[in-house]
């Protein structure tokens, strides 16, 4: 029997036809997305649902989905989606990231023009009959400096309109190596640099809990005054109440929104204001990207259904049916390795280096690889999956290498993952026991034997008498319980380090407590999905 698809969404009728082209039956009902009951009803007949933004794919929803095995999502954004219900269900969802990339980066500069020359104000005085030329004195963007706040698929397309419109660029990207930038063609700098230099900011970085608020009162209280603000990524990056103070105040000269902290957004504290264009986010309303998004979901989907070829995965890696067994303890044992790293490493990374040794250097280490990278991203970009962490390494300059091997130890097949910045190296080693779970068993060229848990503290620390007491007890007296404390050193007097599993996230205030002992260098919360 042929696999069937519901469309519950808009979808052109050439991206329909592609799933029947391809062996596909589709029952096209483009306003059910918007009726939740009957969509619940019915959704059970079908093995994938394709949808844009109006369909909830609810976990009562995927609940009531006994057969659904793909959700496809024409668009970037999958927050319509219960992504966690979907994989306990083993549904894969699918997404199409870069479908819509050009149109929101000319979203983006459409709102910095229309702000530089108050267009939108001018437009509706002219339309009413006035004709208040001196009224709307606006701002040259030649010569200007523009601040682009995440330099990545869009934020780098930006990057290039506005060199072409001879602004000069500055880049803050975590991600970003000085080679890139500089093949680029912008000046890599710091958060508090930009927001000192620039005459435009412009935001194109996920919504994260690194990232939200990232333009608060504080921050905008270090920029140039007369800056202008444009936000075409994500509603929550900008402290709407705080711009709008600083707008009142004088101090900002106008901003631009296509996103809010609350969608749809029927009020805001940016209403109103003189020089504030918005938008309802309309960043990927373009024919062409909406016709891109269909097309993409719909060979992505049926290759799936068809072949069991899985692409653009959020929840998934790209791997066959055949693999899947056998890779799937890897994956999750690259994926730990690869966060382990993202999370301890702040500055920014130059080189990349995946060991395969043993029985994983004749498995699919594209996919492994693409797992490694997936973790290391991830702090960074939480949306980040399998398919694109590989162009997103790739797009920021860093070179990656794998290196294969026959087995040289005791284990009989393990990954290493080295990564090197401006200031250190950093490396950390894994495998796979006999119950399917990853084990950590080196960092920093230090052996150890640790599980990986849910939430775990590593430290760093000079080798010297007490410590473990002093650990145990600073955890014990905030409440926090150890699962599993594993040491390490490099030699007696030398460089410790210290694993724990732990029960519960460790609040910063009792990190700061670890961190006061003088032979703590570093003490750091991980967090690992390792279900």
């Amino acid at each position: 029997m042929a696999p069937r698809v519901l469309v519950s969404d808009e979808l052109s009728e050439t991206a329909v036809q592609i799933f029947r082209d391809r062996g596909v039956e589709v029952d096209f009902q483009p306003k059910l997305g918007k009726d939740k009951d009957k969509l619940a009803e019915i959704i059970g007949n079908y093995d994938g649902l394709a949808i844009r933004s109006a369909t909830k794919a609810t976990e009562k929803l995927i609940a009531a989905a006994t057969n659904l095995k793909v959700i496809g999502r024409a668009g970037i954004g999958v927050d319509n989606v219960d992504i966690p219900a979907a994989s306990r269900r083993g549904i894969i969802v699918m997404n199409t990231p870069f479908g819509n990339s050009i149109t929101t980066a000319e979203h983006a500069i459409a709102l910095l023009f229309a702000v530089a020359r108050q267009l939108p104000a001018a437009d509706t005085s002219t339309q009413a009959g006035k004709w208040e030329k001196s009224r709307f004195m606006g701002v040259e963007i030649t010569g200007k400096t523009l601040g682009v706040i995440g330099a990545g698929n869009i934020g780098s397309i930006v990057c290039s309109r506005a060199i072409g419109l001879k602004m000069h660029v500055l880049a803050y990207d975590p991600f970003l190596s000085k080679e890139r930038a500089e093949e680029m063609g912008v000046t890599k700098v710091e958060l508090d640099e930009l927001l000192v230099a620039a005459d435009f900011i412009t935001l194109h970085v996920p919504l994260t809990d690194r990232t939200r608020s990232i333009l608060n009162a504080e921050a905008l209280a270090k920029t140039k005054p007369g800056v202008r603000i444009i936000n075409c990524a994500r509603g929550g990056l900008v402290d709407e109440k705080a711009l709008a103070d600083a707008i009142k105040s004088g101090h900002v000269a106008g901003a631009g929104f296509d996103v809010f902290e609350v969608e749809p957004a029927t009020e805001s504290p940016l209403f109103g204001l003189p020089n504030v264009v918005c938008t309802p986010h309309l960043g990927a309303s373009t024919t062409e990207a909406q016709e891109n998004v269909a097309l993409q979901v719909a060979e992505q989907m049926s290759d799936y259904l068809v072949k069991g070829a899985v692409s653009n995965a959020i929840n998934m890696p790209s791997i066959t049916a055949e693999e899947a067994p056998i890779l799937k303890p890897f994956i999750r044992l690259a994926d730990v390795l690869g966060a382990f790293v993202g999370q301890v490493t702040e500055s920014a990374i130059k080189e990349i280096e995946i060991l395969y040794d043993g029985a994983t250097a004749s498995m699919n280490t594209k996919a492994l690889t693409s797992a490694v990278l997936a973790g290391l991203i991830r702090p960074q970009v939480a949306d980040v999956n399998m398919v694109s962490a590989p162009i997103m390494i790739k797009e920021k300059g860093v070179i990656l290498s794998e290196v294969k091997r026959d087995k040289t130890g005791v284990f009989d097949g393990y990954i290493k993952l080295t990564v090197k910045t401006a200031n250190q190296t950093r490396s950390v080693a894994g495998t796979v026991f006999s119950d399917g779970k990853p084990r950590f068993i080196q960092i920093k060229g230090i052996n150890l034997d640790a599980d990986v848990g849910s939430h775990m503290v590593y430290i760093t620390n000079t080798d010297v008498p007490g410590m473990i007491g002093f650990i145990g007890m600073t955890l014990g007296d905030a409440g926090v319980n150890i699962a599993n404390f594993q040491l390490g050193r490099e030699k007696e007097a030398g460089d410790a380090i210290a694993l724990l599993y732990v029960d519960g996230p460790v609040s910063e205030v009792v990190l700061d407590k670890l961190r006061a002992n003088a032979a703590i260098r570093q003490a750091k919360p991980l967090v690992f999905n390792i279900d």
